[in-house]
């Protein structure tokens, strides 16, 4: 099997496993949680996990490897860095979203915020999310950036780009931290024995797992083996970032 096979292969897994994600979630918080609505009610916070699952985990997966993947090489460079940036954009906007879902239904129900390790956690991953669009913004969209600016940023920018891993903690303690509440103290139905949301929240985080662990894979593979230069513009090279 040929590396951009392989390639293929890994990534059409991963959207399928993120739309997956999305589709379980979506369900857990219609299903079990009674729906949504945008009006302070508990109704209100189910609209946070969906959210949080567009934007920090599928979107963000996705813009990390959008520009390597094989087809895009032989295109302009500038093109795939707006996509990139547009979908980080979008991730980032969404994740905002979600974490207005929580204040706002906290405010209605009177509920302390960041109480908890999963909201310091969450709020940091958003913090470097913002952080990271801005200097990639800076350092590599516009053309007039200086070379040792993306030479000091390109480092900063692909460690910062693994934040998903602190993305993936928050969301799984997210699930936890939901499922505690919600059964043992809302419901007052036991957490052990495992009803079946329990199982189906459980299976839902190994999904986010397997897509996260998934995602860095592709995305070192593709790097491994691309070309060094890529062509953003007749007569310019700019290097591989």
């Amino acid at each position: 099997m040929s590396q951009s096979v392989l390639f293929y292969v890994t990534y059409v897994l991963g959207l399928c496993l993120g739309l997956m994600c999305l589709l379980l979630v979506t369900c857990w918080s219609s299903k079990w949680r009674g729906g949504f609505t945008w009006d302070g009610s508990a109704l209100h916070f189910n609209w946070h996990p969906v959210l949080m699952a567009s934007g920090s985990v599928f979107l963000y997966g996705n813009a990390v490897v959008v520009y390597q993947v094989p087809f895009t090489w032989k295109q302009r460079k500038c093109i795939w860095k707006l996509v990139h940036a547009g979908l980080m954009l979008l991730a980032l906007l969404l994740s905002i979203l979600g974490l207005c879902a929580v204040f706002d239904s906290h405010r209605g129900l009177k509920i302390r915020d960041l109480s908890s390790i999963h909201s310091w956690v969450a709020i940091s991953a958003v913090i470097m999310f913002a952080f990271q669009w801005i200097s990639g913004l800076a350092g590599f969209l516009f053309s007039c950036s200086p070379l040792w600016i993306r030479n000091t940023l390109k480092p900063v920018h692909v460690w910062m780009g693994k934040a998903i891993v602190l993305s993936l903690t928050s969301y799984i303690s997210d699930i936890n931290e939901k499922l505690l509440l919600s059964l043992n103290i809302n419901s007052g139905e036991p957490y052990n024995p495992l009803p079946v949301e329990v199982v189906f929240a459980h299976f839902l985080s190994i999904l986010i797992v397997t897509f996260g662990s998934q995602h860095p894979e592709t995305h070192q593979e593709s790097a491994n083996w691309q070309p060094r230069f890529r062509q953003n513009a007749p007569g310019q090279l700019w290097l591989r970032m």
